[in-house]
C-alpha cells in the first residue's frame, strides 16, 4: 500500500484526509465514491497505512514495522472485508467480519480500520447491521465503504459518513503516468488517456489492451474508408464488427473521439488539443473535406447507435444505419 505521495490525482480527497489527521478529527466512518478504476481501494490503502503508521507523519514512512505490515495487506489492524458471493454482501459477513469483530480493541495500533470494497453490494440487512455500528462506534474504529453508486446506500448510513467523491485526473497526469509506468509511446497515451476520462484504472486497462489495438484499428479503418464505401462494403465492413460486440461501447466511445478530433481540428488547426496525435495526416484531410453539420450528424449518429442497442434495436441494423449516416455526412 503507497501513501498519499503516491497517489496520482485526488488533490481535494487527500487535502481533507491530511487535515482530519492534523486536527485530530479523524471521522469514524467514510464514503469514498468513484466508478470502477478511479483509485478508491488506492486511497483508502493509503489513508489507513498513514493513520497506522509508528512515526505519525504527514504520509506514511514506508519504513516502520505497521507500513510493511500494511504493504503486505498483513495488518492485523487493517481489515479487508471478503464476500463470497459476488453480487452481494451479506448480514452474516458484515456482522462476523466487522460488526462483532470491531469489539476487539486493537492489537497493535490506535485505529482499527474497516475497509468495504464494492458497499453498493451491501443488503439492506447488512447496511442496518452496519448503521449500529457506525451510530455508536468504539473510538478506535474508522469504516471506510468503497461505492461506485454512493446513492444506493441507505439514506441513514449516508447522512452518518463522510463522503469523499473521487472526481476524473488531468488528461495530463493520466498521460504522464502511462508513459512512466506502462512505457508506452505519447501518441498511444494521448489516445488512453482522452478515451479514459480522467480514469488512470481505465487507462491502464486500455493501454494494455490487445483487444482496444484491435478496436482502435478498425476505427481508423471505417473513418479512413468511410467516404468511398459501397452498401457491399458496409454489409461486409458491419459483418467484421460482430466481433467487437462484447466492446461496442468503446468502438462507440473511441469513434467519437475520432470525430471530435476532426471537429476540434476544423475549428481550431490545433495539432496539441487531440487525442489522435499520430494522425494529424488523415484528421487534416478530412476536415477539409466535411462540414461541420456533417460532423454532429456524425456525433449525433453514433449516440443515436448507442440508444438503438440499448433499446435491444437489432445489432447489424443499428450499425448499417450508423454507417450509412457517416457515408452520408462526408460526401
Amino acid at each position: 500500500m503507497p501513501g498519499f505521495r503516491d497517489i496520482v490525482g485526488h488533490k481535494e480527497a487527500i487535502q481533507h484526509l491530511e487535515s482530519a489527521m492534523k486536527l485530530d478529527k479523524v471521522s469514524h466512518a467514510y464514503i469514498i465514491n468513484g466508478e470502477k478504476g478511479s483509485g478508491k481501494k488506492l486511497l483508502a490503502s493509503a489513508f489507513a497505512q498513514v493513520l497506522q503508521c509508528e512515526r505519525k507523519e504527514k504520509d506514511s514512512c514506508g519504513e516502520c514495522r505497521s507500513c510493511r505490515q500494511a504493504e503486505s495487506r498483513n495488518h492485523p489492524d487493517i481489515i479487508w472485508i471478503m464476500h463470497e458471493k459476488p453480487n452481494s454482501i451479506s448480514v452474516d459477513e458484515i456482522r462476523e467480519q466487522l460488526v462483532n469483530d470491531v469489539q476487539i480493541k486493537p492489537y497493535s495500533s490506535k485505529y482499527k480500520i474497516y475497509i468495504v470494497p464494492e458497499a453498493e453490494k451491501l443488503t439492506v440487512q447488512a447496511q442496518n447491521a452496519l448503521l449500529k455500528t457506525i451510530e455508536e462506534p468504539p473510538f478506535y474504529a474508522v469504516i471506510i465503504l468503497l461505492t461506485v453508486n454512493a446513492s444506493t446506500l441507505l439514506p441513514t448510513v449516508l447522512s452518518r459518513c463522510v463522503t469523499l467523491n473521487m472526481k476524473p485526473v488531468s488528461d495530463k497526469q493520466v498521460k504522464q503516468y502511462l508513459m512512466e509506468h506502462v512505457q508506452i509511446p505519447d501518441y498511444q497515451a494521448d489516445i488512453c488517456s482522452a478515451f479514459s476520462h480522467g480514469n488512470i484504472g481505465r487507462a491502464m486497462e486500455l493501454a494494455t489492451s490487445e483487444k482496444f489495438q484491435e478496436i482502435k484499428s478498425a476505427v481508423l479503418a471505417l473513418a479512413r474508408d468511410a467516404a468511398n464505401m459501397e452498401i457491399q462494403d458496409i454489409i461486409v465492413s458491419v459483418k467484421s464488427m460482430v466481433d467487437f460486440k462484447l466492446f461496442i461501447e468503446d468502438f462507440f466511445d473511441l469513434l467519437a473521439v475520432w470525430y471530435c478530433d476532426v471537429l476540434y481540428f476544423k475549428a481550431t488547426k490545433d495539432v496539441d488539443g487531440l487525442a489522435f496525435k499520430d494522425q494529424v495526416q488523415m484528421i487534416s484531410d478530412q476536415t477539409s473535406k466535411s462540414s461541420y453539420e456533417g460532423l454532429e450528424r456524425i456525433l449525433d449518429g453514433i449516440q443515436k447507435a448507442k440508444q438503438r442497442l440499448n433499446a435491444n434495436v437489432n445489432f447489424e441494423l443499428t450499425m448499417e444505419l450508423l454507417f450509412m449516416t457517416i457515408k452520408e455526412s462526408l460526401a
